[in-house]
């Protein structure tokens, strides 16, 4: 005897439009990150410019690896399952806070500044600090299929960030070298003027993190009621 559902219990199988076009876009855009960071790689390799204990160092380097895995493993995701887990939508929304940041930190209080020794092809950063942000923003606004994140997850959101600035501050204390300027202590401002920029991004990525989860949840949450 075959069991029945109801209507109402019934799981659709197709993917949703915008879930079918989005994986495109995340599989163009992962493999557009990829070619973006080995062009600058090989950019500087030939001009004798490439000091990879420094290159792979920048905050908004590291999470450009994190991107190009996350939105090749987003495509492969929205191409075989209507809804991410769990984890997924975690790390998405980690994704998405240290994409806003870094393109904030970038128009705001890096674009312009002089370069310090090759400056290099400018579309890579481009695209990695612009165009790649707008399109993760627009990802998770738009396309269905997110699961409901949990709040204890902004500690995952924040771990690596700590991290980050625990590892490139003790480094920079014993070579000499960061890769930002406003977290130079002996820069313009001093050690006050770093805690300053340190404590308002910290809190920029936190509050950015918790706006991605509130609409995680309100988004499953009206899903259900309906």
């Amino acid at each position: 005897m075959t069991k029945t559902f109801p209507p109402a219990l019934a799981v659709p199988t197709a993917n949703p439009p915008l879930r079918r076009i989005f994986r495109v876009l995340r599989l163009a855009l992962g493999l557009l990150i990829l070619s973006a960071m080995i062009t600058q790689i090989v950019d500087q390799v030939t001009h004798d410019a490439f000091k990879p204990v420094e290159y792979f160092a920048y905050f908004t380097i590291e999470s450009s690896m994190m991107n190009v895995v996350v939105l090749l493993v987003g495509g492969l995701f929205a191409l075989r399952m209507r809804r991410d887990t769990e984890l997924f939508t975690s790390v998405r929304v980690a994704i998405f806070s240290y994409a806003v940041v870094t393109g904030a930190v970038y128009n705001l209080l890096l674009r312009g500044i002089p370069a310090t020794g090759y400056a290099g092809l400018q579309w890579p950063n481009e695209i990695m600090h612009v165009w790649i942000p707008i399109f993760i923003v627009i990802d998770w606004f738009v396309v269905p299929g997110r699961a409901r994140a949990p709040w204890r997850q902004l500690w995952l959101v924040i771990s690596y960030p700590i991290a980050w600035l625990v590892f490139t501050m003790v480094r920079g204390a014993v070579s000499g070298w960061y890769p930002y300027p406003f977290l130079e202590p002996s820069g313009r401002g001093g050690v006050g003027s770093v805690l300053v920029y340190i404590v308002g991004i910290a809190a920029f990525i936190i509050a950015i993190a918790s706006i991605a989860i509130g609409l995680s949840r309100i988004g499953v949450r009206r899903r259900v009621d309906q």
